[in-house]
């Protein structure tokens, strides 16, 4: 197939839309449903992202893209209870694969941003997989088979119109990539770099030069994920997952506050007190996860006030007050942080401290480098200067 046509471009309005070929066939089918102009986006910049963290790593990957930016990445690495449970995923009844834990992860770290969500996965999408993708609201799956099992679960979201993309795990696009921007065409080189510990781990210019294998995966999905990331971006990593991702922000400092935020919501998430909120019963998926954000955050009474707590929790939670957030906080270490581009202030390096980041990867050349590795060196902080840019967009 060398064209399907969509139902309309980014917006109703824009119309006739399609996806083509120049030259040789389509690397997707459409299985079942019917993506639109922005499904495809996700799909196909999503598809790269797992393929490469795959490739990087040996394990199976997972994406959740929403607006052509990732809200969350993750390798297949077991699950603790802890985060089992915090992912609400500790009441499947079959066994967790692989591809399932990096699915979990991928959708677990920020649940609002991932809500509608397009998924890519590097594997065949499996049982256990499916069963997670069917209880989330989400627009379709990319992934280069399904099984059986999985193909039938799946075809029934959406009453039977929920999007499902099969890839070409083989299909190399060409060198040279083109856009049209008002009229006018650009033309580039893809950016086809790879990252090995020879590429990232050359050049350490701080006083800390040591980065733990688990330090050295964590960058590498962070570099990745900040590679299919809209610039500027940034992006903090724990234990083979993004954690936090920042993206297309117009100041650095702005990526780094908006990545740790979201951060250190995914580990306030882990605090006794959120993990064991007594929701009522038949809450649905979406109004728990926006009752947890707004527990908190500092607008906890939108959810605690009385009259509306009842809405949610069977009896008033206790306030996670500022002091209990912050300690809690405090606890977070082994943090790694990539940035698509050079920091230029020490002021990121300050804010990604409080969120725990002890292992840096950036392009390094900013005519401040001397203040930013001053500002590393000072809370014991390892990091690389790779020298290469990621911009995305």
């Amino acid at each position: 197939m060398k064209e399907i046509q969509l139902k309309y471009g980014c917006n109703p309005n824009q119309k006739p839309s399609r996806i083509f070929m120049q030259n040789g066939e389509l690397p997707v089918t459409v299985l079942n449903g019917r993506p639109g102009y922005i499904n495809f986006m996700d799909a196909l910049n999503s598809w790269q992202l797992v393929k490469e963290l795959k490739a990087a790593t040996g394990l199976p990957a997972a994406a959740s893209f929403k607006h052509v930016s990732p809200a969350g990445a993750a390798i297949g690495l077991p699950l603790s209870d802890t985060l089992k449970k915090a992912y609400f995923v500790d009441d499947i009844t079959v066994p967790l694969t692989p591809l399932a834990n990096a699915y979990a992860r991928a959708r677990g770290a920020d649940r609002m941003s991932s809500f509608g969500d397009f998924i890519a996965l590097s594997d065949e999408c499996d049982e256990a997989t499916a069963l997670l993708i069917k209880r989330e609201v989400s627009d379709g799956v990319i992934a280069p088979s399904y099984s059986p099992e999985a193909f039938a679960i799946l075809r029934e979201k959406k009453k039977g119109n929920y999007n499902v993309i099969q890839v070409d795990p083989a299909y190399v696009p060409e060198p040279m990539e083109t856009k049209q921007v008002f009229g006018v065409t650009f033309e580039q080189l893809r950016n086809n770099v790879e990252f090995t510990d020879d590429s990232i781990f050359n050049n350490i210019p701080t006083a800390n030069k040591t980065f733990p294998e688990e330090a050295r995966l964590n960058l590498k999905v962070a570099l990745i994920t900040l590679k299919y990331t809209q610039s500027n971006s940034v992006c903090y990593v724990k234990d083979g997952q993004a954690i936090g991702i920042g993206a297309g922000q117009q100041s650095r400092i702005h990526c780094t506050r908006l990545a740790g935020n979201k951060a250190d919501i995914w580990w306030l998430r882990q605090h006794p007190k959120v993990l064991n909120l007594p929701f009522v019963d038949d809450i649905k998926r979406a109004d728990r996860d926006n009752a947890i954000d707004v527990y908190i955050s500092e607008d906890h009474d939108d959810v605690l006030a009385e009259g509306i707590w009842q809405n949610f929790f069977k009896t008033k939670p206790e306030v996670f007050t500022m002091a209990e957030k912050k300690e809690w906080i405090s606890r977070n270490d082994n943090v790694a942080l990539g940035s698509d581009a050079f920091f230029p202030f020490g002021d990121n390096i300050e804010r990604a401290h409080r969120s725990g980041v002890q292992y840096i990867a950036q392009a390094g050349g900013s005519v401040r480098d001397d203040n930013v590795i001053m500002t590393a060196d000072k809370y014991g902080i390892a990091m690389a200067f790779i020298g290469i840019r990621l911009f995305h967009h």
